[in-house]
């Protein structure tokens, strides 16, 4: 996942299946065994090895028992191993959306549903797991103009699917920072617009969630180029990383200098403005749209 755009080739890989192929990677250094020596034992290419390492493609069981075996692996460590690799090799409950859910996105859901932390920056919309059902209508009207209304219903219903990580046990800390701009813009309408503040209002006061609104009077400053959003997981294996958005894909980061570079520039960000401050805002642009 490296600095690759994401496509549709092999699927999404989930926080699981990204967590067994960094411990066959592991397993691999410590018995030993190099690329090309894992790839004669299943009489692959090194770069099959190291696709299943990276998670870039499903985990074959045969695949995965052959490098166990090959690793020295014992018994009952290979059936656990397979066991996991099972579960992870199931379609996560985005796959129902696959009809309206582009393929450069999937990780992203992925991502999203696994992670302990979320860091994001929105400059022009409201972050979609803060969004209205109005308002995420309206957004994915302006972004989808050629959908049927059955289409356009589907991917509203997986954005608002999405928003359960905000209310599960195990919820994920959620810091937004974004633009006052985005609260100028006016989607959906003066009522859309009320009735979404109210619902950043509400969130504000989340435990988990952080909402920090970097006013006009902030200027120029150094986060101001393309959305972004920063995962960071529980599980050590997995390297904190980076998502940014193009016009028709996505690009995923993880190495640790790209990560660190949006990392300080969303807590620069955070600075230009506080909580207070933030909430202010909100209650005067509501007024606005009443």
């Amino acid at each position: 996942m490296s600095e690759a755009r994401s496509g549709a080739g092999t699927g999404a890989p989930t926080v699981l299946r990204m967590i067994l192929g960094k411990r066959l990677q592991d397993l691999r250094l410590g018995a030993g065994v190099s690329l090309d020596e894992a790839a004669k034992a299943l009489r692959v290419k090194p770069l099959t090895i190291r696709r299943l390492e990276k998670a870039e493609v499903s985990l074959k069981i045969l695949y995965v028992e052959l490098l166990l075996q090959t690793y020295g692996v014992g018994r009952q460590e290979i059936d656990e191993f397979i066991e996991l690799a099972e579960q992870a090799n199931r379609p996560g409950w985005w796959h129902r959306y696959r009809d309206v859910l582009p393929g450069w996105f999937t990780a992203y859901v992925s991502l999203e549903s696994g992670a302990k932390t979320l860091r994001t920056y929105e400059p022009h919309y409201v972050t979609g797991v803060l969004q209205t059902h109005a308002y995420a209508r309206a957004v994915l009207r302006a972004g989808f103009p050629n959908d049927s209304d059955e289409e356009l219903e589907r991917r509203v219903g997986l954005r608002l699917r999405r928003q359960s990580l905000l209310t599960k046990p195990s919820a994920p800390t959620l810091w937004v920072v974004m633009e006052e701009a985005v609260l100028h813009r006016v989607v959906g309408g003066p009522e859309v617009m009320r009735e979404q503040i109210d619902e950043l209002l509400a969130a504000a006061e989340l435990d988990h969630v952080s909402l920090d609104i970097v006013p006009f009077s902030a200027g120029a400053h150094t986060g101001a180029f393309a959305p972004f959003t920063y995962f960071r997981f529980e599980e050590p294996e997995l390297p904190d990383i980076v998502y940014t958005e193009l016009l028709s894909g996505a690009v995923y980061l993880d190495q640790r200098s790209d990560v660190a570079a949006h990392l300080e520039a969303h807590n620069r960000m955070s600075l230009l403005t506080s909580t207070t401050e933030s909430k202010a805002l909100l209650n005067r642009m509501r007024k606005e749209y009443t």
